[in-house]
């Protein structure tokens, strides 16, 4: 078995689908596919049902799935502990993130950073995407994970991965039944949204702006799960990435996929400052690689 199939494997188990977990490990659908299934050859047993919507481990594959995490757990920590001792680093890593990104697990990252570099200091700031990119720009910050590809310039960028976003509301709302929404369907709803420093708000204006659409927010947050409550108190509805819709927090709303308008979807990066030689921050984006997402 080859530390690559594990990494194919948790992925599908946690998914529970080849195109989600394809995205997330990095390889195309068919390869990841054929992954698995030479996997089950090389085990003589089926390790996943596929039926058209969902992906479903079975006995086999959920009984072999800790051994696949512990397997790439262990090679992380024996890269980690080469690294440690053969690469010292010192100084300050000045790194932020906007919350709940999910593409990436911020804290994972810097927690696998430290292990390796424990010499480091990492100072970290959380705020919105646009705030970030100025703390870049401006050289307050080595490096940020922001959700916008606005006033990026020329700053140095690695793109995590995009994904659509999703009408959350909850499951009396008269579009809750629908297979999709249109933003012109919207106009009359009050919502919840975060604060223009965000990067889904800013992506949020832009996209009924263009479709001619006037929405009222009425709630303005800075925190996923705050608007994740209000909208199940019936306060509200909000447009958020889809991997918001996926919390637990989120268990009793409904998401409706928005249809496709020619809006631009969440798309993920890490920027970093491109002026500092001693920044840490190009040893924290070789994590990038196998970082897990959140």
């Amino acid at each position: 078995m080859e530390l690559r199939q594990m990494e194919y494997l948790v992925a599908l188990a946690e998914e529970r689908q080849f195109t989600r977990a394809a995205e997330l490990t990095g390889v195309s659908q068919s390869g990841l596919s054929a992954a698995i299934r030479n996997l089950e050859v090389e085990l003589g047993t089926k390790l996943f049902t596929r039926t058209t919507r969902r992906v479903e481990p079975t006995e086999a594959g959920l009984a072999l799935l800790p051994f696949a995490r512990s397997m790439l757990s262990s090679a992380t920590e024996a890269r980690d502990a080469v690294v440690q001792v053969s690469r010292e680093l010192a100084g300050t890593l000045r790194v932020g993130a906007e919350q709940c990104l999910g593409l990436v697990d911020v804290a994972t990252l810097l927690e696998r950073f430290h292990r390796r570099y424990p010499r480091v200091e990492i100072a970290f700031t959380q705020a919105g995407s646009h705030e970030l990119l100025a703390g870049v720009r401006d050289g307050d910050l080595d490096a940020a994970f922001v959700a916008t590809a606005d006033h990026v310039g020329v700053l140095p960028r690695v793109v995590l991965g995009e994904e659509p976003v999703v009408f959350l509301c909850p499951p009396d709302h008269p579009l809750a039944a629908r297979a999709a929404v249109d933003r012109a369907d919207l106009g009359g709803d009050s919502f919840i949204d975060f604060h223009p420093s965000w990067a889904i708000r800013q992506l949020n204006d832009d996209a009924f702006a263009a479709r001619g659409v006037r929405r009222r927010v009425r709630f303005t947050v800075n925190d996923v799960h705050t608007l994740l409550d209000l909208v199940d108190r019936g306060l509200g509805v909000a447009v958020v990435p889809r991997h918001v819709a996926a919390k637990p927090q989120a268990a009793r709303l409904v998401a409706v996929p928005v249809a496709a308008d020619g809006a631009a979807d969440w798309v993920v990066s890490m920027v970093t400052t491109p002026d500092r030689a001693d920044s840490p921050a190009p040893h924290l984006a070789e994590l990038l690689s196998d970082a897990p997402a959140c």
